[in-house]
């Protein structure tokens, strides 16, 4: 990004967004940050529904299989871009929002942009190139075994070479949104599931090149979305620069975002361990349950994604008002959230689970197969509703740099997980792993609430140093 003075038309778009975040009523500002956001994951969701039944269209419940063996590794790239998108962009709204008593604050942002783009793509390289060179002893991590290693290999190789791709694309999702620029990224969230679904035809129906060709559309999708979120920034983003001039190393830069970053990392480490042991136990059932785990979890994504994009939308306006100091606004945008979370996840978990037998039907026809889908959905639906206030929480504590809740949270995910799940799978067998994840997430949504609560006082000092003249009522009200 150059030095001069920033287009009309980058000025206009930039005010017209930080308005948003900064004075617009707060169902409006829900409205424009959270309805795009939920609506770019709703088509997410729908196409991993539709990818499976590519898939599924095939006839081959190996080919499935594969398919959720390979899960794990949409974990790595969530792990790479999440270290630096999520701490990037949190730190840049923050910055923002100082930047309303501070002018100063928004000279940072271009470093932050830079590091976080080109660290993803940095350290994607590297992961994705370790993932090639030990591809073969990976599959079986995974779980894989019999028919099912050679399509998981195919479709893991092919996710590995997109590594970089796929973390500088989740990462440049998170600076988009971090201006406040929420329907831009469901525009390029959209025209991604477009792209993947003509790709999935070519690669999948027409070249029938099966699960390889599912992860080549996923990558070449991706690219899509990179070349559009740049375009956008380039040609509208006020102080970002992706520039790799920018690249800064400093202290005030690293740690703000590793301090969020850590927290997402963590998480997705825990949901590659989880998956992993998930899959090798249900795999001891045959690949019947595992083909209807891999369903049953798609369909139940849609009302999660759904939530997703409520808390990942909000997180902007979170962090804004915790740099500006508005701890009334922050207040105001929490409680809304939380009402929002509450009325999507059971309004969402009644429908699904009504609907439950005829959509799982349209993909599979074993009635053993549909009966243990029903279940898996049930404890699926169930997690959600927890899933979604934690999820909420936790965009408040990456939203205001509370980086030890952050981590604590994504720990115990994975630290009662592990534990809930062999036990489970011991004294109960199959049922006992399907409603694992159900028992976790209701006990981290608990610890969540805990953290909250002891964290409230030092949120309000936050809001305070920015305002020294409210510190005494910003205290008061929290």
């Amino acid at each position: 990004m150059s030095t001069e003075t920033p287009s009309p038309n980058v000025e206009t778009s930039a005010r017209s967004n930080r308005w948003y975040l900064s004075n617009a009523p707060m169902v409006r500002a829900l409205l424009h940050l959270c309805v795009p956001m939920a609506a770019a994951m709703i088509v997410g969701a729908v196409y991993n529904v539709i990818n499976a039944g590519f898939i599924g269209s095939l006839h081959d419940t190996a080919l499935l299989a594969a398919v959720t063996f390979g899960s794990p590794i949409l974990g790595l790239v969530m792990a790479v871009g999440g270290v630096f998108g999520v701490g990037g962009s949190a730190l840049i709204s923050r910055l923002l929002g100082a930047s309303e008593n501070d002018p100063e604050k928004a000279g940072d942002i271009k470093h932050v942009a830079s590091f976080a783009v080109w660290g993803a793509v940095v350290v994607g390289v590297v992961l994705g190139g370790l993932g090639l060179v030990l591809l073969h002893p990976l599959v079986g991590v995974l779980g894989a075994h019999g028919v099912a290693v050679a399509p998981t290999a195919a479709f893991v190789g092919v996710m590995l070479a997109f590594v970089p791709v796929l973390a500088a694309a989740f990462c440049l999702e998170q600076i988009v949104r971090a201006e406040g620029a929420a329907r831009q990224v469901m525009i390029g969230l959209i025209a991604s599931t477009v792209a993947n679904l003509v790709f999935d035809v070519l690669f999948i129906l027409v070249l029938h090149w099966g699960v390889a060709g599912a992860a080549l559309a996923i990558g070449l999708s991706n690219v899509v979305t990179i070349v559009y979120f740049v375009t956008w920034l380039t040609r509208h983003s006020e102080h970002i620069s992706l520039a790799p001039k920018w690249f800064s190393l400093s202290p005030a830069i690293v740690k703000p975002v590793f301090g969020v970053g850590v927290g997402e990392l963590l998480q997705s480490a825990f949901l590659i361990v989880t998956s992993l042991v998930l899959n090798n136990l249900a795999a001891g059932y045959g690949d019947g349950p595992l083909a209807a785990m891999g369903v049953a979890v798609r369909i139940a994504q849609v009302p999660e994604f759904l939530v997703m994009g409520v808390t990942l939308g909000i997180l902007p306006l979170l962090a804004y008002s915790f740099g500006k100091g508005d701890g009334a606004r922050l207040a105001s945008a929490l409680r809304a959230g939380a009402l929002t979370v509450g009325t999507i996840t059971v309004v969402s978990a009644v429908v699904v689970f009504v609907f439950r037998d005829p959509i799982f039907s349209a993909f599979v026809s074993d009635p053993k197969v549909l009966a243990i889908g029903a279940t898996i959905m049930t404890a699926q639906l169930v997690a959600m509703i927890a899933n979604g206030f934690t999820g909420l929480l936790t965009s408040l504590f990456q939203a205001t740099g509370r980086a030890t809740a952050a981590i604590v949270i994504s720990m115990a995910q994975g630290v009662l997980f592990i534990p809930i799940v062999i036990f489970g799978n011991l004294w109960f067998g199959l049922g006992g792993i399907i409603w694992s994840l159900t028992v976790t997430e209701i006990l981290v949504f608990v610890a969540a609430v805990v953290l909250w609560l002891t964290s409230r006082r030092a949120i309000a000092t936050g809001l305070a140093e920015g305002t020294p003249e409210r510190a005494e009522a910003t205290l008061q009200e929290a």
